[in-house]
């Protein structure tokens, strides 16, 4: 089964690397850019039962290595068509 994580820093949180591309935009010309926060998104193939399993052990992954949860909020989306 197939998985997409979306791990993004918590609102509150400072964003250096977000502020960075922010300006970066801006000083080429995009001056309709109001704000942005950068994340990591994380490409799963993993085997499991159900969905639910899947999200389940995803989850843990989360947990336990794959975002900071002090400072990072993290979505899970299975692809259950493959």
């Amino acid at each position: 089964m197939k998985a997409t994580v979306k791990i993004t820093l918590k609102y509150g949180v400072l964003d250096p690397q977000g502020k960075a591309i922010e300006k970066s935009l801006r000083q080429l010309g995009f001056s309709s850019v109001n704000e942005v926060r950068q994340g990591k998104l994380i490409e799963l193939d993993i085997d499991a039962d159900t969905p639910e399993a899947a999200e389940k052990k995803i989850t843990e992954m989360c947990e336990k290595l794959l975002a900071n949860t002090v400072i990072e909020n993290y979505d899970i989306q299975l692809n259950l068509a493959e």
